[in-house]
């Protein structure tokens, strides 16, 4: 029996541009890492700075599919979910899933950690994080320790999330589409009684105030001693 299909929102444009745009900054950040561009690995790294912090301001005041409050579940509900699935098979979800929403909160963590890190890391050569002297040599060694193996773990956490979704779209959740258009088509009896027309999207403009303020004040005191070494 052929399903009635629901075109659903779920994902506003900063949301998306923050999805993309962190995985090719940490792309850029790999290659100028393993090039040696410390100078413009600074600068990426600044950038995607920006980035996470917005995020995690989104996921606070944004839109309904982007906060916190909307997909990070109790880990009894993850575990329910995860009893569904492998009886019942993955069923698409409005926004993150229970176990999906534990990846985002894990990616963010890791990135964060990753940036703070960096800021007292050193390669002992040329480059020097900006708080390098703000921490003994001993200290910022193990932070520069922690900064490399804390990169690892991201890489592997990159590749399980490419393999989950991989998962969903052979199993007919296309949730790579949605994250470039921003909607998705779910079967009516999917919504679980839900009425996304009360789904709440705030403004896009809100997002880029918040983004110019952060950017600007990372800009100032972060990139521009970097960008005049260039």
């Amino acid at each position: 029996m052929e399903q009635n299909l629901v075109k659903v929102k779920v994902w506003d444009i900063p949301t998306r541009l923050f999805h993309w745009g962190m995985l090719c900054l940490l792309g850029g950040l790999w290659w100028t890492a393993d090039a040696g561009e410390m100078e413009w690995h600074q600068l990426l790294a600044y950038m995607l700075m920006v980035f996470i912090v917005v995020r995690i301001i989104w996921g606070l005041v944004g839109s309904d599919t982007a906060r916190f409050s909307h997909f990070v579940r109790s880990p009894k509900t993850v575990i329910n979910y995860l009893g569904r699935a492998r009886r019942e098979g993955i069923s698409s979800s409005i926004g993150h899933n229970p176990v999906g929403g534990y990846m985002v909160v894990a990616l963010i963590t890791l990135v964060s950690v990753q940036l703070t890190t960096g800021l007292f890391a050193t390669d002992e050569i040329f480059t020097e994080g900006p708080l390098y002297s703000a921490v003994s040599s001993d200290t910022a060694g193990w932070l520069t320790w922690l900064h490399k193996k804390n990169f690892d773990l991201i890489l592997l956490l990159a590749v399980v999330h490419v393999f989950a979704v991989g998962v969903h779209m052979i199993k007919g959740d296309k949730i790579l589409g949605a994250m470039f258009s921003g909607y998705k088509k779910l079967p009516e009896s999917k919504l679980g009684g839900t009425n996304p027309n009360q789904l709440q999207f705030a403004s896009v403009f809100k997002a880029l105030v918040l983004t110019v303020i952060i950017g600007a004040m990372v800009l100032n005191y972060l990139m521009l001693p970097v960008i005049d070494m260039l």
